[in-house]
């Protein structure tokens, strides 16, 4: 049996807690992997190399870090069907998906190869006589960071590249149900000469989450899950003082109005909702049909999710693969299984789908539920599966209402041709990523990632100018310097005096 181990102080540290965690093959449902789960002590040497790493770190060079950086690009773009074949391993997404989350990553790192630019303070003279004003933003020490199963390669990207660009350290806390990318790009950063202590991989589950939460050398907690769990961290890291971005769930919404470009509308709607099994936080989950559209779009939907191949993530004809285990993909179904009773009508029903030769991986269908209740539990959980809600209503304010009205706040999205209608729905919409035709708006690494309501915790998104100002803080000195010409008698300077 395979076995994942820590990555501490730029080497591998066999798990010593005696406890493991199986890592499963969700297009076989073997688990023929096994992943070390940290103790509290294992978390105290992973933090203790750390915090020894930034005595030095945390006063290089700029130009040495993106030296490093630069190099670390180049190892991450040579080894990216290496790193995507162990997400389809463990994750079970396609291998197309899974070279897109690489390539998604490889933004940050690029971001954090200009960190020079970034990191540049302001200066203002004579603010009053002889008084001058900098700001600057240091490193905050040592950041820790806990990421999700669905993007085990980005979602780290999304995190150390600029924590230890800014100079700080990092330990990363992966899920622990596919942990061997996270621990493949620690590898890779070393090689590139990132010294050893300043990124580490700690595998764990509850216990070592708790720890990372209260250990005082801990600055800053970064992370990214479910919403219950991102409040929770918000609350206790915050309580341990810590700064905390915590990234929650999210339930996100496509409005479609009468005049949108239908083909093109269920286009993305099947894209964006059954993509990488629908296992994404930005993952389109309700569809909101403005007036009398709804069966044609619900149709051109249909057309579409037919046709879309269920397969083992490594094989090239494979559109969408399994999802992660056999009890989430119990989970989803049972939303599917229980629509109809709760006013929905199942127009496509993926629960039972099995894939030939593979009859024990975790797999599930695409389900479609037209005319879905928002007060079913389709509408108002976070399935986290390939299941698409289709709502009804009559009007763009209706439309608006409805989706102002869930919890979340992460993203969402408006399908019309209309300029004007695009424009008041992006000031109206209450979400923290909105996008006109776009039915996935991630922005660009150099903007930032976050929702609103309870799909964030914390005052930063994550990446771009809030990550930088996340992993940093302000420092301003003012400074009052006299006159050379002032210089004492005895000391001459050469300047002509004034009095």
């Amino acid at each position: 049996m395979k076995t994942v181990n820590h990555w501490i102080g730029g080497k591998t540290v066999e798990g010593a807690s005696g406890n493991w965690g199986p890592v499963t093959d969700p297009a076989t449902g073997a688990a023929d992997t096994r992943v070390a789960l940290a103790s509290v002590e294992e978390v105290d040497a992973a933090v203790a190399s750390a915090k020894d790493a930034y005595a030095k770190w945390g006063t290089s060079s700029l130009s040495a870090r993106t030296a490093i950086l630069f190099r670390y690009r180049a190892l991450l773009d040579a080894h990216r069907d290496e790193i995507a074949a162990l997400i389809t391993a463990e994750h079970g997404k396609v291998h197309s998906d899974a070279l897109g989350e690489v390539a998604r990553g490889l933004e940050i790192v690029e971001l954090a190869c200009g960190i020079t630019t970034q990191l540049k303070g302001e200066l203002s003279t004579e603010v009053a006589t002889r008084v001058d004003v900098s700001s600057i933003r240091q490193s905050i020490g040592v950041v820790a960071g806990i990421t999700p199963f669905n993007f085990p390669a980005m979602v780290p990207m999304w995190m150390f590249p600029l924590a230890i660009a800014c100079g700080n350290t990092f330990v990363l806390k992966p899920s622990e149900k596919d942990p061997s990318a996270s621990l493949r790009l620690a590898q890779l950063a070393t090689e590139a000469g990132l010294p050893d202590g300043v990124l580490n991989v700690l595998h764990g589950d509850k216990v070592a989450v708790d720890r990372l939460l209260e250990h005082p050398d801990v600055a800053a907690i970064s992370f990214v899950g479910s919403t219950p769990i991102a409040r929770h961290i918000h609350t206790t890291a915050s309580a341990n003082g810590k700064r905390v971005q915590a990234l929650g769930g999210a339930k996100n919404h496509m409005l479609v109005l009468p005049d949108a470009d239908l083909d093109a509308a269920a286009d993305a709607a099947v894209s964006a909702a059954y993509g990488s099994a629908g296992e994404r936080c930005m993952a389109i989950s309700a569809v909101v049909a403005v007036g009398a559209i709804g069966d044609e779009l619900v149709a051109k939907i249909v057309e579409r999710a037919e046709k879309i191949k269920i397969g083992p993530g490594n094989d090239p004809a494979s559109e969408m693969g399994p999802l992660i285990t056999a009890a989430h993909r119990d989970k989803v179904a049972s939303y599917v299984t229980g629509a109809a009773a709760q006013g929905s009508k199942v127009v496509l029903d993926g629960t039972g789908y099995t894939v030939e030769g593979f009859e024990n991986g975790h797999w599930i269908g695409l389900s479609l539920l037209d005319h879905v209740p928002t007060d079913s539990d389709a509408y108002r959980d976070e399935i986290f599966g390939p299941v698409l809600c289709v709502l009804r209503v009559d009007t763009y304010e209706e439309g608006v209402a409805l989706m102002n009205a869930s919890p979340f706040g992460n993203g969402t999205a408006i399908f019309t041709r209309d300029g004007g209608a695009a424009r008041r729905f992006q000031l109206e919409i209450e979400a923290g990523m909105v996008g006109v035709n776009v039915p996935i708006p991630v922005p660009v690494g150099y903007h930032s990632f976050g929702g609103w309501k309870d799909s964030l915790f914390g005052d930063h998104h994550i990446y771009g100018n809030d990550g930088i100002h996340f992993y940093t803080r302000g420092k301003v000195t003012t400074t009052r310097w006299p006159d050379p010409a002032d210089t004492p008698s005895g000391v001459d300077l050469g300047f002509p005096r004034n009095h």
